[in-house]
């Protein structure tokens, strides 16, 4: 509750700056930080959460309140500083960084929209207009209004016709607000009046059996209701008229945890595990950022399990993150297998509804275990006990677009603000989590065997150089692996076949005249994908029919180069006639529900070789697959990016973790054109120190993080000129505002690796320095100069820490 007369606001606007607002009296017995509000802003309303009370509005006239948008709050008042700390550290404006936190489909703000007139009708039918206009008017019909935002999405032109139609009173242009997505979820409960019925009415044989089913219950909904009697929802309705039930609406959470699973019993921890757990354990009640280095099959998991236990157990709560949805499925089921149904999911494939049910179920302290992606991190849990980051090293924790977040730099930030244990864990740790070890940020606690004393698999190189040349299908799948394939299904178990690389083909060229097939909107080749027979641009999603002619020559067919899982599935499937075949990839796995069927395939041995990307490198626990094939493992090495060894290092390392975790031991074949590469052996010797010690001199000599701060600029318009000059522009203001010693590097602007994505073209600026606190200050004064914002049509998007260069 809010005593005061003013409150602090967070607007969900590109500012940077929190607004005094003053709370009227209805809303104060019920305002509290953490709730939304609508808000005055401008001529416009929109959505702010409060912050704080305030005693005073400060030197200006401020505006009230116009609603409260919560019955609870979204977030604890213990988490506003931690929230503060993020907006200020990543540079982004504190009311957007609260909004990414939260669960999409909350925001409520006026937005101009248009509407079709009665005479635009007319005109609509008649034909009487031309093609633009048409094209124009008939979005805004379909859609019974469409708003200005959506129609320059969908038409560049279109604002400039939409002024057009406007004069001649063909639409209306309105402000609309639009209301939030997500909403709370009810349904209909049935139980027996207080009072018996006077009124009497027919009882036929199923108002009969509804009638003994709710007096048996006491009280039912109706879904439940429906599977016994599947009429019930017409049945019900004279029932409740005549007084013999009482029907009411009550809030109900969406659930969206897999199948039912049966409680397990704890294992006994091996000496290294309860040495591991006792150490922690040992540090609960203070911050204690600690680097859980296990190999593959060790037990981490089990690990994590007994210090969540052990968290709840004390009354807080805890926070597990996985970093790929793939996973949270396998961890979901052992975690509900142990704690029951008091954990709650977070992740970008539950619908809005079910991840603000699973939201609003933590904010009540309905659930004090939270497991989930990257987003998690921000999950509104009160007391937190302990913070697990799974998988430290994935590049999966990194946001890429908006609020460019780490998540595992941000769980040891609110493990400190917490004061608790944050347990980062990993077989291939990060070269940064390392080096905080060697500095004695972290400490380090390691196992090194794995659980039933399981041997790690065997690791063989093979050398592509010897297939280069040859026909057929040698070239990409080698007869050491055929033949390792082959072994391993006479034996009835399974392969995992990896390539981070997804369709059928990956570089069509035109046998007439050499050109590639490359995206119209982006400076990347188009990837055929066969089962939906169309090219698809991995970029921006543009597609082409799969019989295009070449679009520079116009005769010459498109020759089907390179390729991916898709063609490495269909090559297995004919050399492997008998063997059950599935692929598991961003393209197999886009609908809802589709990861799951096919992680379950896999865990129910109905399918023998499984071809899968990086979502089935790391973390999972198949105990039949005992063959692992890396079909190109130097395939990321070449890429323009500092951490290019580092990720090829960890991605070859979990992928080969996943062979031999059942009772045979695993064997794993890794192609390759670069046996030599210091990367490569690393790999095949499973050793994560001697990728360290080869890679960190290369890091320090040239300064790159961890042995320096950096901030990437990422300058983009669809003008190149005009986007060239603003990249020009935004380095000349950096070196004159450069002047604090010792002075930062500046690098660029350069254009980017991928010049062009969705028709804007991209120029880069990297700044490196020791001081982080030096970087942001330059940055965030440069983006405020005058010269830079007046500037509409180019964007500069800082990604503080970045993990892609590209």
């Amino acid at each position: 509750m809010i005593s005061t007369d003013y409150i602090e606001v967070a607007v969900t606007l590109p500012v940077n700056q929190t607004f005094v607002y003053g709370l009227p009296d209805t809303f104060r017995p019920d305002a509290c930080p953490g709730m939304r509000v609508l808000v005055p802003f401008g001529r416009r309303r929109v959505t702010g959460y409060i912050l704080e009370g305030k005693e005073e509005s400060g030197p200006y006239k401020t505006k009230d309140v116009l609603d409260l948008l919560d019955d609870h709050p979204l977030f604890p008042e213990s988490d506003i500083a931690f929230l503060k700390w993020v907006a200020g550290y990543y540079i982004y404006p504190i009311g957007d960084t609260i909004k990414a936190a939260m669960p999409a489909g909350l925001a409520c703000m006026d937005v101009s929209c248009a509407f079709v007139s009665v005479k635009g009708a007319q005109a609509l039918e008649a034909g009487d207009l031309s093609h633009e206009e048409a094209r124009v008017l008939g979005l805004a019909a379909a859609k019974n209004g469409i708003s200005l935002k959506s129609l320059s999405r969908r038409d560049p032109a279109g604002a400039a016709i939409l002024r057009r139609l406007e004069k001649k009173e063909l639409v209306q242009v309105t402000v609309v607000l639009q209301k939030e997505t997500a909403g709370i979820k009810t349904e209909k409960f049935i139980s027996l009046p207080k009072q018996t019925p006077t009124q009497q009415i027919r009882m036929s044989a199923k108002r009969q059996k509804i009638l003994s089913i709710v007096r048996e219950a006491g009280e039912v909904s109706l879904t439940s209701l429906k599977r016994n009697v599947p009429t019930a929802p017409n049945l019900i309705k004279p029932l409740a008229q005549a007084g013999w039930l009482r029907v009411f609406s009550r809030r109900v959470f969406r659930d969206p945890l897999g199948d039912p699973v049966t409680p397990d019993t704890p294992p006994e921890l091996t000496d290294e595990q309860a040495a591991v757990v006792q150490e922690i354990q040992g540090r609960a009640d203070v911050f204690s950022p600690c680097l859980l280095v296990g190999v593959t099959g060790s037990g981490k998991t089990e690990v994590y399990m007994r210090l969540v236990a052990d968290a709840v157990e004390k009354g807080r709560g805890a926070i597990v993150l996985v970093p790929e949805i793939a996973l949270i499925s396998q961890t979901e089921r052992r975690f509900r297998a142990r704690f029951g149904e008091k954990i709650a999911v977070i992740h970008s494939m539950l619908s809005q509804g079910e991840r603000l049910d699973q939201w609003r179920k933590i904010g009540l302290g309905k659930v004090n275990i939270v497991i989930g992606a990257r987003s998690a991190i921000f999950a509104p849990i009160r007391n937190i006990g302990i913070i697990i980051v799974d998988e430290e090293h994935d590049y999966s924790y990194k946001q890429e677009s908006g609020l460019r977040y780490n998540a595992r730099d941000l769980a040891v930030v609110r493990a400190k603000m917490h004061n608790c244990p944050v347990v980062l864990g990993s077989a291939t740790p990060s070269v940064q989590s390392c080096l905080n070890v060697v500095s004695e940020k972290f400490f380090q606690l390691e196992l090194t065997r794995r659980v039933n004393n399981q041997t790690l698999p065997e690791i063989t190189l093979v050398d592509m150089k010897k297939y280069q040349g040859t026909w057929g299908t040698d070239s990409i799948i080698t007869p050491e692996l055929g033949r390792g394939i082959r072994s391993c299904l006479e034996k009835g178990n399974q392969v995992l076949i990896f390539l981070n690389r997804r369709g059928f083909s990956t570089f069509p060229v035109c046998a007439s005249c050499g050109k590639t097939l490359g995206c119209p909107h982006c400076d990347v080749t188009m990837t055929l994908h066969k089962g939906e027979d169309h090219y698809k641009c991995h970029l921006c999603g543009h597609i082409l029919a799969a019989d295009i002619r070449c679009p520079d020559c116009g005769t010459g067919k498109i020759k089907n180069l390179g390729f991916g899982t898709e063609k490495i599935e269909s090559m297995l499937k004919t050399l492997f006639p008998d063997a059950r075949v599935a692929r598991v990839d961003q393209d197999s796995t886009a609908r809802k529900g589709s990861t799951l069927a096919i992680l379950r395939q896999i865990r129910n041995r109905t399918v023998d070789i499984i071809v899968g990307t990086q979502m089935l490198a790391k973390g999972h626990d198949f105990p039949a697959i005992t063959l692992v094939g890396v079909i190109c493992a130097d395939l990321s090495l070449s890429l323009p990016d500092f951490r290019a060894s580092e990720r090829t290092f960890q991605l070859l390392a979990q992928v080969a973790g996943r062979a031999g975790r059942g009772e045979e031991p695993g064997r794993v074949i890794m192609q390759t054109f670069n046996p030599d590469h210091f990367t490569i052996k690393a790999a095949r010797n499973q050793d994560y120190l001697e990728f360290f010690n080869q890679e960190t001199p290369f890091r320090k000599a040239l300064m790159y993080p961890p042995f320096s701060r950096m901030i990437q600029l990422k300058i983009s318009g669809k003008n190149a000129e005009k986007t060239r000059d603003h990249a020009r522009l935004a380095a000349d203001l950096l070196e004159q505002l450069n002047t604090r010693e010792p002075k930062a590097q500046i690098l660029g602007p350069i254009e980017a690796a991928i010049q062009k994505i969705s028709a804007r073209y991209r120029w880069q600026i990297l700044i490196k320095g020791a001081s982080s606190g030096n970087l942001s200050r330059m940055v965030s004064a440069m983006v405020r100069d005058p010269s830079i914002q007046k500037v509409k049509s180019v964007s500069i998007a800082i990604d503080v820490d970045p993990y892609s260069l590209l």
